[in-house]
């Protein structure tokens, strides 16, 4: 079993910049592919950007051109690099982690491995 803690989440100004970690141990995170979701209280949880064990990514519409995810096998750590942070952005950011298909997709169903999240604040 894998386990995934987050960090980097904060509160920054519109405008600004977070850099997110995501952090596995007890497997190596090459045997899976990863993802970030965020979910704001009341709202569903949406995938914001994943990425295949190929390095293959795919990124929700509204954060393209402005995240950028990229994992580090050798670390065994995921991030995601957040630019240009909007007040719509703020949720709590999750990592996750999947093996069971042999397609990479945004949707929540293909993870079966999460950290409990980061918050992620932008104030406007």
């Amino acid at each position: 079993q894998v386990t995934l803690v987050e960090s980097g989440g904060g509160s920054v100004q519109a405008g600004g910049s977070l850099k997110l970690s995501c952090t596995a141990s007890g497997d190596t995170i090459s045997s899976y592919y990863m993802g970030w979701f965020r979910q704001a209280p009341g709202e569903e949880r949406d995938g914001v950007a994943v990425i295949s064990r190929a390095g293959d990514v795919m990124y929700l519409d509204s954060v393209k051109d402005r995240f950028t995810i990229s994992r580090d096998n050798a670390k065994n750590t995921l991030y995601l690099e957040m630019n240009s942070l909007k007040a719509e952005d703020t949720a709590n950011s999750a990592c996750a982690a999947g093996r069971e298909y042999r397609f990479f997709s945004l949707g929540e169903f293909a993870y079966n491995y999460w950290g409990p999240g980061t918050q992620v604040t932008v104030s406007s």
